[in-house]
């Protein structure tokens, strides 16, 4: 399937580097190498080369060609990050298709819709935390277990991955496709309505690869640790598609009980993760070692390097060259935190639609708080109607599947994508985001209020794990904060405590804002944001209208109670 993007660039991507071409040559160069390895039942290590990996990819792909659908037809990937994954979406690819993963956090319906809405036609699935969700995919559809999956997802499949690769010959020839056929649908994450196929061909994202290979430096010698869902595109992008593109050796965890083993086990030197998993992992570190002794042991410069290494080393981040953040803004004071550590995280920006990242910081020239300059082959600029970031750039979307006028709207008459967030560029050309335009809301006195800064400033307190700030139509807004755990386990001995830190915290917001902005109270909740509550997306973004949808009757009473901290239960 070709579609013509309505971008003013389209990339111009030699063939050599698509990413069957770049299979095909690690394959044939590196075929003993390991490239994935797979831990599994509680403590098992499953090591798969480059020449098996390409064995087991060559009988699935014959598999699926002997099936004999149309020629792109949709296949989607349900489950959670692992060899399998990566390996049945380079069968899908080699077989002439299109694969559609779907998030292993989403709810049955969303699955079913999906589903539905790409037309597929099979489903591979693996594990799942929650393996109802396998319920989401249609009887109809071919399922085919991956390998390492569980009996109950087992009992649900009409194949699986092992018997499909022990009967079936391998495809002798390495087919190759135009870059400008439809590789994947990517579905959104939806934090605003539901989820839209954002459609990329081989040239796009090997564009968007292409446009961050030379910020990171990527070598065949690198290791990476794959846990980011892979049905974003960000780990898709710079892991999977990395991996090949750059011939890296990729581990993956088993489960969330075995993580911290399974990234010790890795030691990667290329890392990337997200604000909400920086912040847990700041505060494993706080668990064992207070806040406040640590800052006195980095005060005695000897002491400081030992720490710090010990501190890498349990984390199994000792190794790592280069870090990254992505999905959603990190705060200045968390990135100097982990500078204090030894760790500088190089923050990036971007979307589905651009094949992942648009922006980034360099390793030599980090500026904290923006999100770095444009990438390579990437353009930007700001609108000076709206303050909206638009960027140019090959790696752009082919459009949404099926949504002509939602595709209309996603570009500018020139060819430029409307990114839908507000931003500054300074003199150097680096990006500072300042929120969503279309989170703005109206306070009963007729001012706008721009929630993204202010819940940057909110987010700046060692017991907030996740925040929001609202109050359409309201007098004042007001924040709302989840606890973190490590607040949550010093209840109800510390409630005053916190109570007082937090009614500072927001009296030191407020001298920051002007007077319409002004936060009316600061609201305390124990019980997370999650995806299963619905409450955040499969890559931990929040959910703002489910949210305010969830409290908004409590707004009132909450402002009504002239308290600056209020407890929501």
């Amino acid at each position: 399937m070709v579609i013509r993007s309505l971008s003013g660039v389209q990339p111009n991507i030699s063939p050599d580097v698509l990413p069957l071409q770049r299979f095909y040559l690690r394959e044939r160069t590196m075929a003993d190498r390991i490239y994935l390895t797979q831990p599994y039942d509680g403590g098992k290590i499953r090591h798969y080369t480059w020449a098996e990996v390409g064995d087991e990819v060559r009988r699935m792909a014959s598999f699926l060609k002997a099936q004999d659908w149309p020629a792109g037809s949709r296949i989607g990937i349900l489950g959670k990050n692992s060899a399998g994954w990566i390996m049945c979406d380079l069968a899908i690819w080699m077989a002439g298709h299109v694969s559609v993963p779907l998030y292993p956090m989403l709810t049955a319906d969303n699955i079913r819709q999906i589903v539905k809405h790409s037309e597929s036609v099979a489903c591979f699935i693996g594990r799942l935390d929650d393996r109802s969700l396998a319920d989401g995919v249609p009887d109809k559809l071919l399922k085919i277990a991956l390998p390492f999956a569980d009996k109950p997802i087992l009992d649900k499949c009409a194949v699986t991955w092992g018997d499909t690769i022990a009967n079936t010959q391998p495809m002798t020839e390495s087919p190759t496709f135009p870059g400008t056929d439809l590789a994947t649908l990517v579905y959104t994450s939806g934090t605003t309505g539901q989820a839209k196929g954002v459609m990329h061909s081989f040239d796009t994202l090997t564009a968007a690869l292409l446009t961050i290979v030379g910020n990171v430096g990527y070598r065949e010698d690198d290791r990476m640790f794959s846990y980011l869902p892979l049905a974003h595109i960000m780990e898709r992008s710079v892991l999977e598609l990395a991996s090949i593109y750059c011939g890296a050796h990729i581990f993956f965890a088993e489960s969330l009980a075995t993580f911290a083993d399974d990234l010790r086990r890795a030691r990667p030197t290329l890392f990337v993760s997200v604000p909400r998993l920086w912040l847990k992992f700041q505060q494993g570190v706080f668990a064992k070692m207070p806040q406040k002794k640590l800052e006195r042991l980095w005060r005695i410069p000897i002491v400081r390097g030992i720490v710090n290494r010990k501190i890498l080393a349990g984390l199994g981040l000792d190794a790592v060259r280069q870090c990254a953040s992505g999905s959603a803004p990190l705060t200045k004071e968390l990135m100097e935190w982990y500078a204090k550590l030894g760790l500088r995280i190089c923050e990036g920006y971007g979307m589905t639609e651009v094949g992942c990242t648009s922006h980034g910081n360099r390793m030599d020239d980090i500026r904290f708080g923006t999100v770095g300059p444009p990438a390579d082959m990437v353009k930007q600029r700001i609108d000076p109607a709206t303050s909206e970031v638009q960027v140019l750039t090959p790696g752009a979307t082919l459009g949404y599947y099926k949504e002509p006028e939602l595709t209309a709207d996603l570009f500018t008459a020139d060819g430029w994508i409307k990114t839908g967030d507000k931003g500054l560029i300074s003199e150097s050309g680096h990006l500072t985001l300042v929120g969503r335009i279309k989170d703005n809301f109206k306070t009963s006195k007729g001012k706008y209020v721009a929630p993204g800064p202010i819940e940057h400033k909110l987010a700046n307190h060692e017991a907030v794990d996740t925040c929001l700030v609202a109050g359409s139509s309201m007098a004042q807004p007001m924040g709302i904060v989840v606890l973190n755990e490590l607040a949550i386990k010093s209840l109800p001995g510390a409630k005053a405590e916190l109570e007082a830190s937090f009614a500072n915290h927001l009296k030191v917001i407020n001298t920051t804002l002007d007077p319409h902005e002004h936060l009316d109270c600061i609201v305390l909740t124990r019980t997370a944001w999650t995806p299963d509550n619905g409450l955040l997306t499969p890559t931990l973004k929040v959910k703002r209208p489910q949210i305010e949808e969830r409290f908004g009757a409590y707004f009132e009473e909450w402002a009504a109670a002239r308290k600056p901290v209020v407890w929501l239960d």
